[in-house]
């Protein structure tokens, strides 16, 4: 504690007036007490710039970094040299991968021994810039979105790309990769970065894994105002200046010290995973770098390709692990989606366990945690309740012995291995449920079912997206009964899911209605004021049932996609429900993945004041449209901040949790990376001949679709 008694008041007042501007300046969303090494808040450095939506080093992509991040970004180039000695930014030291350079130039592949190895591609050094001119940059990585390419963007030179760098950002990050190799072409990268230097062009970091060419830098740079990164490869790869593997080379910190200030590393440099993708602990890296005074920068924190299974398919989760994990914090981060570390430091950081709400949207689990844990299952469920879920499900499904119990479909084969198991011969067909065949529930009794193995539902395994295979066939089923002592005390409302009653009813003599009101009378929710307790069904016969229980709230489901619904339709739904859940298609549009704009559903619904709950929001990034940067919080956030729904429906309660209690969600001018995106806008950035087909016109609810005759009574 600061003694102030012996100062004058005028003295006084000046420090306390100066810890107010020097917390102002800090700027919205951002805390002290970073573990970084200046302690202050760690760069976003944007890799090519916002390269995980357009193309690497294009115009587009520099701007989107500018426009989407903290102010501070600094814009990262991967340094080329051309023929006449020009310095170009592209990914690679090879340009067919991210131009059409073989296309513009068909035939002109050259053979080069690069860095040992034999190489065959079209190489910067032979051609000028002005042969360049001609060259458009694509996108180099096949699983994002081509369409973006046609618009022909040029390839930039460092200086194109410093004039789009704003204040307060510092300057570029120039990064040299294959100095040897330019040096063999007759070029010199030292005498390209004199020129710059002469020319007043800022350039705040130099990275290279080259220990000759950073020591030849440290003699012509002003430490001052440009830092020397020796970025680390491969462990077991050698770096040519020094004969050493990187990795023994990491092994001498204060050695790298001599010639560098800092050092980029992969991310398992710093939290390595096992041969299954499951996180070891974390290394002593940065505590030990940060101790001889270097700082630390991680790569490869990337949106959209798979990493460890600990982080859920979340990448703001596994930035976090790198900033904010109470121990260390990296003191950047090279990413080609700037938009998630720039919330992950200023909004998402330091909230604590505790962190209270900053919007009171409904976060809804889909079978529990099932991201996490085979779905319905105890584990699925106990994990939604520590993630902080208001609402747990339970969709009701029936034994052959009538018993009511949780399960995501009436059919065993989808999150079961029920196939697999004495069982498999009760396979059937029912039109009346689903095409195809399948073992239904109704067809074994609870003990049966108590002894099937549950398997995790894996909605993206087509594009090898697989959830938490460690635990793939673990957890216990569990009855409506179970399921509500479970719950009981631990979260504060509760979705109880019906489908196929009038099936259940009529053919097979079973009322999943009344176990449904049974099971809750026996617990004693049939009483007003204990807990929130959802009635959710795509029927209305069967919310009519609960009419007149005013301590349920009856939720009607729309099972297909709608822009508009009738205010006759609307008024009818009154009469049965209290709140709406719709698709994501319903609200955001999408075609080819793009989205197209808002419908007017979510504002009608509200306007009879009936709230709107969205599904189904997942982490992994093929879940999501191109405009929300393969990241779960943004599209949450665009369905929250921008559409206005009251809740949302996950299988990863934990993530939509986090989303609302982070800081940025109570300033009055958002920032750009915490503004929901504007839908169609991505769009008109696609060129004419890419233009995916306009999406078919969604239809409008009518009085026909939201009536229906009573439920029938249970055949005897």
């Amino acid at each position: 504690m600061w003694d102030f008694r012996p100062l004058s008041h005028v003295l006084v007042l000046f420090i306390f007036q100066l810890l107010v501007a020097l917390v102002s300046s800090a700027g919205p969303g951002t805390r002290t007490g970073w573990k970084t090494f200046q302690g202050s808040p760690p760069l976003v450095i944007a890799r090519g710039g916002f390269s995980g939506t357009f193309p690497d080093s294009s115009f587009a992509a520099y701007s989107l970094a500018v426009n989407t991040s903290v102010p501070n970004v600094i814009l990262w180039c991967d340094v080329q040299l051309t023929k006449d000695g020009v310095g170009i930014c592209l990914p690679d030291i090879k340009l067919d991968n991210a131009t059409d350079i073989s296309i513009v130039y068909p035939g002109e592949a050259k053979l080069y021994l690069v860095d040992g190895v034999l190489t065959q591609g079209w190489f910067s050094s032979d051609y000028t810039l002005r042969e360049l001119a001609s060259v458009s940059v694509l996108q180099g990585i096949f699983s994002r979105t081509e369409r973006l390419d046609r618009n022909q963007y040029p390839i930039l030179t460092v200086e194109d790309v410093f004039k789009l760098v704003k204040p307060p950002s510092p300057g570029l990050w120039l990064n040299v990769q294959h100095d040897a190799f330019i040096n063999q072409q007759k070029l010199s990268t030292r005498r390209f970065l004199l020129s710059l230097f002469a020319k007043g062009v800022s350039v705040s970091y130099i990275s290279s894994p080259d220990v000759g060419f950073l020591r030849r830098m440290r003699s012509v740079i002003s430490p001052r105002t440009t830092k020397l990164v020796f970025r680390f490869l491969e462990e077991n790869k050698i770096e040519p200046a020094t004969n050493q593997t990187y990795g023994s080379l990491l092994k001498n910190l204060k050695d790298i010290r001599t010639f560098a200030d800092g050092i980029l590393v992969t991310k398992g440099y710093i939290w390595p995973v096992d041969p299954s993708l499951y996180l070891q602990p974390h290394t002593c890296l940065v505590s030990d770098a940060h101790r001889e005074g270097l700082q630390v920068f991680v790569s490869d924190l990337v949106n959209d390709v798979p990493f460890s299974y600990n982080f859920s398919y979340d990448p703001l989760a596994e930035c976090l692990s790198f900033i904010d994990n109470g121990k260390f914090s990296v003191d950047g981060v090279l990413s080609d989606f700037p938009i998630t570390p720039s919330a992950a430091i200023n909004c998402f950081s330091g909230l604590g366990e505790n962190a209270p709400k900053q919007v009171e949207t409904l976060v809804i689990s889909k079978y529990g945690a099932s991201g996490d844990f085979p779905a319905c299952t105890d584990l699925a469920y106990k994990k939604a309740i520590f993630d902080g879920a208001d609402v747990i499900d339970c969709p009701v499904q029936m034994s052959k012995d009538g018993i009511p119990f949780c399960l995501s479909s009436i059919d065993l084969t989808e999150s079961t291995t029920v196939a697999r198991s004495k069982f498999r011969n009760l396979q059937r067909i029912i039109p009346e449920i689903k095409p195809g065949s399948g073992i239904y529930t109704f067809a074994l009794t609870w003990n049966e079912i108590k002894t099937l193995t549950p398997s995790m539902l894996n909605p993206y395994e087509n594009f090898t997206l697989y959830r938490n295979p460690k635990f793939r066939n673990q957890g216990m089923f569990l009855t409506l009964s179970d399921f509500l002592s479970l719950t009981n005390g631990r979260t504060t409302g509760l979705l109880i899911s019906i489908e196929n009653a009038a099936y259940l009813a009529e053919k097979q003599g079973l009322s999943v209605t009344n176990a449904v009101l049974n099971a809750l009378q026996k617990a004693g929710y049939d009483k007003p004021g204990r807990k929130k307790i959802m009635i959710q069904s795509t029927h209305s016969s069967v919310l009519k049932i609960f009419n007149g229980k005013s301590n349920y709230e009856k939720v009607y489901k729309v099972d297909k996609s709608i822009s508009d619904a009738v205010d006759s339709a609307v008024q009818i739904i009154k009469t049965f429900a209290d709140s709406v859940v719709v698709g994501k298609e319903s609200v955001l549009p999408e075609t080819s993945a793009f989205l197209v704009y808002y419908t007017n559903i979510v504002k009608r619904l509200q306007s009879f004041d009936l709230p709107v709950y969205v599904e189904t929001f997942s982490n992994e990034f093929v879940s999501q449209a191109w405009d929300f940067y393969s990241s779960a919080f943004v599209e949450i956030n665009s369905f929250v901040q921008g559409a206005k729904v009251n809740g949302i429906v996950t299988d990863f309660p934990k993530t939509a949790d986090r989303y609302r209690r982070n800081k940025c969600l109570k300033m009055g001018e958002k920032p750009a990376y915490m503004s929901p995106v504007e839908p169609g806008k991505l769009l008109k950035q696609i060129p004419k001949v890419s233009l995916p087909r306009p999406p078919p016109s969604l239809p409008v609810l009518t009085v026909p679709n939201v009536t229906e005759p009573p439920l029938a009574p249970v055949s005897v």
